[in-house]
C-alpha cells in the first residue's frame, strides 16, 4: 500500500521510458512522507485504444489508491504535486490528472493479511 496506477495513451511511452515515468511518481509518492517507502506499489498501462473527448488526443491519468486516514489536505497536495511532476515530464500533453483515493482498512485484503 500504496497503489499509483498510471494509465496513459501508447504515445507517451514512445517519448519517455515508461521506468522512467513509473520512477517519477514513486519518487514523489515517496518524497511526500505519507508512506514507507517499501510500501509504494506503481504501474503503468497504456493503452492503444481509447477516445478522448472523441479524439485521440495524448492522455496521463493516475488513480492513486491509498489506505484511509489521510486528510483531504494531505491527498489534494499529493495529487497535485503528482500532477505537476507529470507536467513537467509531458508539457505537451494537455491532459493530465490524478485521482487520490482511500482504500478502506474493513474491505481491504491481502496475502499477509490471511495469516
Amino acid at each position: 500500500m500504496p497503489h499509483f496506477v498510471i494509465e496513459c495513451n501508447q504515445s507517451i511511452i514512445e517519448r519517455k521510458k515508461p521506468e522512467e515515468v513509473v520512477q517519477a511518481v514513486f519518487d514523489v509518492a515517496n518524497a511526500s512522507g505519507l508512506f514507507d517507502v517499501q510500501n509504494i506499489k506503481v504501474r503503468l498501462n497504456p493503452y492503444q485504444y481509447y477516445l478522448t473527448a472523441n479524439t485521440q488526443a495524448d492522455f496521463i491519468h493516475v488513480f492513486a489508491r491509498i489506505m484511509e486516514g489521510r486528510t483531504t489536505e494531505m491527498k489534494s497536495i499529493l495529487a497535485k504535486k503528482i500532477t505537476a511532476c507529470l507536467v513537467e515530464m509531458f508539457p505537451n500533453v494537455a491532459s493530465v490528472s490524478v485521482d487520490v483515493s482511500d482504500l478502506e482498512k474493513a474491505t481491504y485484503c491481502n496475502k499477509r493479511m490471511l495469516s
